[in-house]
């Protein structure tokens, strides 16, 4: 496997050398550069991924993240047009004769009805060299229904082929077998750790916040690196350079707003989005209210709930056509609190009239704070760099205090007691990331993208504290102090990449790259080499084949033993004896277009070595305080499965359809690290069929709806399905043993929902206003949470005899959920 590896590489260099022995043939007649910005000519907001070509030699190129492109175009006419979804086409005839500058401002389209886009293919679905890769327009998923009427990035994905759904409701991602911690989440191009709100329902994203998503869920550019399998990279809007103008949105259980406007008009711009829950403004009161009335004189009191905030800003802004700097920062935390007080008075025989007052203190919170600042600088027209600083954190606290105190009145003599527990936990990411990236069009045929990174890790595992005083009448009579702690890890990470789009012919395109990492732990250095590979054959205009390959690896993981994203689940990065992951995967897809529908079908196998889980029995909540390394063992797994997708572009009636059929294994069957008695078992997420239907319907500017409906095979879980009678070695007495086969040995009954929503738009004199009703899981059906073993005994009487009955009981928590939300533009 080693040999193949390495002959693989090889190839792979060879492979990155041959484009530029072509090139260098290609000075038949002098080429000049055409490049510049996509804009929106209302707000002058970078549009990304808009098509630009000439319509005379039929070269193209797409903006990149930041709405440049470049074209090499020989001497001569040129009938340079470009487009972008939701815009009006742009065209212009001219002559070159030198490099040339021609910033491009789309007017949005007054017949959006007609050109309305939903999940779009990058490059276009048949013509790209790019496989397994989705961009998902942002107005249309704020079309899509959700959860409380809370427009979800994550959930929206996983309506997508190859991507899964972990529990009910939550919005982890399980992309082609993989962990949710084998996905690269991107916030304008800086890693987010968590990007989960109330243990999973809600992803960290504010949409109003956003400009695009894109996907990648295979055979991923070489630029990428990091993670075994998918990247999602999330962009945020620049800010409206003109006018100012924004939305204010009130729901269920969150409201949030949006600001947007000029600082410096056509000069600098910002965008601000803020969003809350208020449930616990709600709640706190009430439940005072409840246990203030379980006393007659009042004196309990109790003041305690749950809430999450997202704030995000974004600045831009514009020295010159050559020169911008952004900066942008999100903020996220959830937080969980509670302050009871009771009070007790009472007389004992003992001590007299006694004063008693209890008192407990909860304060739980985590979140992600990033900042990153970057600056992008055209060179040269054929060469665009953009430069990066990034601060990502994520932190995890819990802290919890117990008082009581009583004071003893015995005929006079007072005495006062008082004991405390202070109980502290802690842990957390911290890095500290520089970044350069280029684009480069050395040729007419080549796109060539190269540059590196070096990131400076901190990790804090856990860390706990916990304090407990006793006194008597002011005299401390007992003192106790204890801190644990996993010591931190510290890391430096390095990588470089490079790769070439290369226009082979008007048949072939292919897309080679190389990433190379290394991650510096525990004075121990971990290599790696990965090549990348994309392959179109375009066999018609209509239709082409495409093929891939990706090595990809991971430097972290993420510890968790729960069905839901809890702050508790610790990232913890590659030791000198826990080694890194990999994977290597291989896809294969035929794409076609057809008067406004796209068509594809893909297959995948994936293999992941060094993959994590808990040892039997093991986990965060575990009485065991050895470190964690000696927690987890580490084994490996494979997937594959084939995708089908079929959506509608243009029209009043536009959506999706996406099936995935896949298997998803593991394997843990090292020494000394067995799981299962080293037998291969379904991965915890392992689904047979996954069938997601969207439609949008629009009747007019006033009225449209959307509807999703959702089926997917049941879940793994791990049960004891069956007892034995074994003896207690202590007392040597009888009792029940639960008995497992295997893992992952049962499965849930299938999933299924329907989710409606209906968007009505009315343009008021200042504003417009948007009113929805969306229906969560319109039919009810009873959708398994967590199923729980449990035994009914029945006993007859004519008989005498007792009967025991292993029973499952399956746990739903949503039922039918109808939801408005009030969203005010202006």
């Amino acid at each position: 496997m080693h040999s193949f590896n390495a002959k693989l590489k090889f190839l792979f260099l060879v492979s990155l050398l041959i484009p530029l022995g072509g090139a260098m043939a290609q000075n038949v007649k002098k080429s000049h550069t055409v490049s510049g910005y996509i804009t929106d000519a209302k707000s002058q907001e970078t549009l990304l991924g808009a098509s630009v070509y000439d319509a005379a030699t039929m070269k193209g190129a797409v903006t990149n993240n930041y709405g440049y492109y470049t074209l090499k175009l020989p001497d001569g006419a040129v009938s340079l047009k470009a487009s972008f979804v939701g815009f009006e086409p742009y065209e212009s005839a001219f002559q070159l004769k030198s490099d040339t500058v021609i910033n491009i401002a789309l007017a949005q389209s007054n017949q959006l009805n007609e050109v309305t886009v939903t999940a779009r293919a990058i490059e276009s679905n048949v013509k790209g060299t790019q496989m397994s890769t989705i961009e998902l327009p942002v107005m249309q998923l704020k079309k899509v229904p959700a959860l409380f009427g809370e427009t979800d990035v994550i959930k929206a994905l996983q309506l997508m082929p190859g991507v899964q759904s972990g529990t009910e409701g939550s919005a982890g991602m399980y992309v082609r077998g993989g962990g949710p911690d084998e996905n690269l989440i991107l916030l304008d191009g800086v890693p987010l750790y968590n990007v989960n709100h109330a243990a999973g329902f809600f992803s960290a994203f504010n949409s109003d916040a956003i400009k695009n998503v894109t996907l990648y869920k295979g055979n991923f550019p070489a630029r990428f690196g990091g993670r075994l399998s998918s990247v999602v990279d999330v962009r945020m809007k620049d800010g409206d350079m003109y006018e100012y103008h924004g939305n204010v949105s009130i729901g269920l259980i969150a409201a949030k707003v949006n600001v947007e406007g000029p600082i410096v008009k056509g000069k600098t711009s910002f965008n601000l989005s803020f969003r809350r829950t208020y449930y616990d403004f709600i709640t706190a009161p009430l439940i005072n209210y409840m246990v203030k009335r379980e006393t007659e004189t009042g004196s309990n009191s109790a003041w305690g709930g749950y809430y999450f905030y997202d704030l995000n800003l974004k600045l831009n802004h514009r020295f010159s056509d050559k020169d911008r700097l952004f900066f942008s920062l999100y903020s996220g935390d959830d937080k969980v609190y509670a302050n009871v007080k009771y009070k007790d008075d009472y007389q004992s025989s003992n001590y007299g009239f006694v004063n008693a007052t209890q008192k407990l203190n909860l304060n739980w919170k985590w979140g992600n704070r990033v900042a990153a600042l970057r600056w992008n600088h055209i060179i040269q027209p054929n060469l665009f760099m953009n430069v990066t600083g990034a601060y990502t954190q994520y932190r995890h606290y819990m802290g919890a205090e117990i008082i009581g105190e009583e004071i003893q009145d015995d005929h006079g003599q007072v005495s006062t007691y008082s004991e405390s527990m202070n109980l502290g936990l802690n842990s957390g990411i911290y890095d500290l990331s520089a970044k350069a990236d280029f684009d480069y069009k050395p040729f007419e045929n080549h796109d060539v993208k190269f540059g590196a990174s070096l990131t400076h890790h901190i990790y804090r595992p856990t860390t706990t504290g916990i304090h407990i005083n006793e006194s008597e009448d002011g005299h401390t009579s007992f003192a106790y102090d204890s801190v644990t702690s996993d010591s931190r890890i510290r890391a430096l990470e390095s990588d470089l990449y490079v790769e070439d789009n290369w226009n082979i012919n008007d048949y072939f395109k292919l897309n080679a790259g190389l990433h190379f990492s290394t991650f510096s732990v525990d004075q121990k250095t971990y290599p790696s080499l990965q090549p990348r590979v994309s392959l179109r054959a375009l066999v018609t205009d209509d239709f082409s084949i495409k093929a891939g390959y990706a090595s990809m690896s991971q430097y972290i993981h993420l510890l968790s033993s729960n069905a839901i994203s809890l702050p508790t689940d610790l990232w913890v990065p590659v030791t000198g004896h826990v080694v890194p992951m990999n994977a290597h995967q291989f896809g294969v897809g035929a794409f076609y277009d057809w008067k406004g529908f796209e068509f594809s079908v893909e297959g995948y196998f994936k293999k992941m070595n060094n993959v994590m889980e808990y040892k039997d029995g093991a986990s965060f909540f575990s009485l065991d305080q050895s470190d964690w390394q000696d927690k987890v063992v580490m084994g490996e797994g494979w997937s594959y499965g084939v995708e089908l997708f079929a959506q509608k572009q243009v029209g009043k009636l536009t959506g999706w359809v996406g099936y995935t059929w896949s298997h998803a294994d593991r394997l843990f069957d090292r020494p000394g690290q067995e799981l299962n008695f080293g037998r291969v078992f379904p991965a915890k997420y392992d689904r047979r069929h996954d069938l997601n239907i969207v439609l949008m319907y629009e009747f007019n500017d006033r009225v449209d709806v959307g509807a999703t409906w959702i089926y997917s095979t049941g879940n793994c879980a791990t049960l004891t399905l069956q007892d034995y009678h074994g003896l207690n070695t202590g007392n040597y007495a009888t009792q029940t043993i639960g008995y497992v086969e295997s893992r992952n040995n049962y499965r849930y009954n299938s999933y299924q929902r329907l989710d409606l929503v209906a968007n009505f738009h009315k343009q008021k004199k200042y504003c417009e206003r948007i009113f929805s009703i969306s229906v969560y899981n319109t039919l009810c059906h009873n959708n398994p949470f967590i199923v729980i073993p449990k035994t009914s005994t029945s006993f007859d009487p004519t008989t005498g005899e007792e009967t025991t009955i292993k029973m499952l009981d399956q746990i739903c928590i949503f039922p039918i959920i109808p939801t408005v939300t009030w969203q005010y533009k202006f």
